[in-house]
């Protein structure tokens, strides 16, 4: 057991040899940042100042082997070789929202685009799902594997969860949903998940990235401040190859009409010549319209090179480090 003392919150757990760093933290109600939890997304990342970690496998996209050298770790991937002092930031707002399993009963199966379906889950009707606007839910496959997917609705909804799946070739869970989940099937989930949600303690105007599916999360957290009525200036960008890829684009331009404080941006990279929108990427589309990132908040999600470049880019154009969000869809392997 080695005791993990975190700054430069004080906060101290102690970790078993069975669990990484972030599990250790997570079951003691410490929300450290994370994402993926295997080792592809580097959301967790942080210093180790004191002591040493194994890792288990991770991707060199995650860390660099530079990275490495020069103390970072991943915690949802490190184990410690003897007691720690580490440097994460903890985030605000989650603590004592516990993941819990539940089972789920699929009540509706909408089409989205040929390759976007949404599910809509009833959880049983004695119990009610606790989660932050932007989290994730993970299924409980039989063979003990897990696919995790974000909230797409916001926490007040009395239907249950919303998730939007994109069809993954090779991927067999959602083609499973595609071609032969029914109505009325039962799933279990373990939830809630994630450190990318709304932060409601911040009144700076908020920029939305997002790519495909990296809508549902955002969508959820939109659909959270309009419902309290939060009056932050938000603007969402929303990238997509082609038209269909903004699956949900007439619910954004009727956001965009009706609310006076948000802004629509939708950009497509491979765009035709009846496109009369923006063209290229979702991250340098931000910066075309906003040359100082210095007073805003970023809430960025979708593929992790995306992810990443945001990141990256948007540090370019003063967006502080703490001001930047991010959740990093990963796929599961055939």
């Amino acid at each position: 057991m080695a005791k993990v003392t975190i700054q430069p919150s004080g906060q101290v757990l102690e970790v078993p040899a069975s669990q990484t760093v972030l599990e250790a933290a997570l079951e003691t109600g410490i929300n450290m940042p994370y994402g993926c939890r295997t080792g592809v997304c580097g959301s967790c990342k942080g210093k180790v100042i004191e002591g040493k970690v194994m890792h288990d496998d991770y991707l060199a996209s995650a860390m660099t082997d530079a990275e490495l050298a020069a103390g970072n770790a991943l915690f949802c991937c490190a184990r410690p070789l003897e007691d720690l002092v580490i440097e994460s930031r903890v985030a605000v707002g989650a603590a004592g929202i516990k993941p819990r399993i539940l089972p789920a009963r699929v009540s509706k199966k909408e089409q989205l685009a040929d390759d976007v379906i949404l599910l809509h889950l009833q959880l049983p009707s004695s119990e009610r799902l606790q989660f932050l606007p932007g989290q994730y839910i993970e299924f409980l496959l039989k063979d003990g594997q897990r696919r995790a997917f974000s909230i797409a609705n916001a926490p007040h909804t009395e239907f249950g969860i919303e998730l939007h799946l994109r069809l993954v070739k090779g991927g067999m869970f959602t083609q499973h949903v595609f071609n032969e989940l029914q109505e009325k099937a039962i799933l279990r989930l373990e939830a809630p998940f994630g450190s990318f949600y709304l932060r409601e303690d911040s009144n700076k105007p908020i920029v939305f990235a997002a790519t495909g599916t990296g809508f549902a999360p955002i969508k959820g957290m939109i659909e959270h401040m309009l419902y309290h009525d939060i009056q932050r200036p938000m603007t969402l960008y929303w990238g997509g190859r082609r038209p269909a890829d903004l699956y949900m684009d007439d619910l954004c331009q009727r956001w965009a009409q009706h609310v006076p404080m948000f802004t629509y941006v939708p950009v497509l990279s491979k765009a035709d010549n009846d496109w009369q929108g923006r063209t290229g990427y979702v991250q340098q589309a931000v910066t075309e319209d906003i040359a100082d990132l210095s007073g805003h908040e970023a809430y960025v999600c979708g593929l992790p090179e995306m992810v990443n470049d945001a990141q990256q880019h948007f540090a370019k154009y003063n967006l502080p480090e703490e001001a930047f969000f991010s959740d990093a869809f990963t796929f599961a392997p055939k």
